[in-house]
């Protein structure tokens, strides 16, 4: 039986459009802050780095770091 933890930032924004675009980064460091994602959040905005579904990325939504473990009780 093997037990993994998985962790992951899960950043959401809104485009102009109106809809609602996720990036999610995986192995995130462990001293990242609140602040330290909000910040990076504002600054891809601000440079327009990605465009979402429906345009450019213009407001921020939610922002969770997730993690997730995992306990493989069977794998022949």
């Amino acid at each position: 039986m093997a037990v993994s933890t998985r962790k992951v930032i899960r950043m959401t924004f809104l485009d102009s459009g109106g809809s609602t675009y996720t990036i999610t980064i995986p192995d995130p460091k462990d001293n990242l802050t609140d602040q330290d994602i909000l910040n990076a959040m504002d600054l891809i905005i601000q440079k327009n780095i990605i465009q979402g579904r429906s345009g450019d990325l213009v407001e921020k939504v939610d922002a969770r770091i997730i993690e997730t473990t995992t306990n493989d009780i069977y794998n022949p």
